[in-house]
């Protein structure tokens, strides 16, 4: 985890019962969801396997070790665990170069919060090293801190991620604002109490109590946010 979280942060949201927005990477801010698949179909193409179309819902939004597990499970591609996580990785770091898509909407929301002096945190169940490069294109000032999936005991679908974001902001789960795009994501934000924004990247997510589910981020502002948090939402 990498923090830099000046106390003028969370003093700032003191008058709105919104304390911080905690953020997805991979298909909620950036347009990497694909890239991920098809970093996925080109190792395992080199392994000589050819990956169902069927089982893309099925990776989508999780750690690494599901992700990656599970594919193996279901070629029986003679590779471990650790071996392909090195490919896999080192297959997204070329696909995305050095400039990443974001997602329509993602820039001007990341302005805002940061205009405001909202605490913001970005969540993500990606590698530390996948997260550090693709901070360069997001721009590291707009997150007070960032968590990755490989620095926390349990990742996304368990809530750990989220409750230690929250924790390092100062601020109460209840009274965060998260944002994702996969039902795992959702499920991790939601176990630790948080208040959820779904956009569905890959596949759909319904919409429940707690949770507002929108098709893009243009959608979202400061004021939507804190809407979602405000009591008797």
């Amino acid at each position: 985890m990498t923090s830099t979280v000046p106390a003028s942060l969370t003093r700032s949201a003191e008058r709105s019962a919104l304390q911080a927005v905690l953020l997805d990477m991979d298909g909620t801010l950036v347009d990497t969801e694909g890239f991920w698949w098809d970093a996925e179909r080109d190792v395992f193409a080199e392994l000589g396997h050819q990956l169902d179309e069927a089982w893309r819902d099925v990776v989508v939004g999780g750690p690494m070790s599901r992700s990656a597990g599970y594919l193996i499970e279901a070629t029986g591609a003679d590779i471990t665990l650790p071996e392909l996580t090195v490919l896999l990785n080192d297959r997204f770091e070329d696909r995305i170069g050095r400039d990443v898509p974001l997602m329509p909407g993602a820039e001007r929301l990341l302005a805002e919060l940061a205009a405001h002096g909202v605490p913001t945190a970005l969540v993500s169940a990606s590698h530390r090293r996948i997260i550090d490069r693709v901070l360069l294109s997001l721009g590291p000032a707009n997150f007070a801190l960032s968590v990755a999936g490989d620095e926390v005991t349990r990742t996304k679908p368990h809530p750990d991620p989220y409750l230690l974001a929250a924790r390092e902001l100062g601020a109460e789960p209840a009274r965060c604002a998260v944002i994702e795009d996969t039902a795992t994501g959702v499920a991790s934000a939601e176990a630790a109490g948080c208040r959820v924004v779904a956009v569905p990247s890959i596949a759909p997510i319904a919409p429940a109590e707690g949770r507002i589910v929108v098709g893009s981020l243009e959608h979202v502002d400061l004021a939507f946010l804190r809407e979602l948090v405000a009591p008797g939402a």
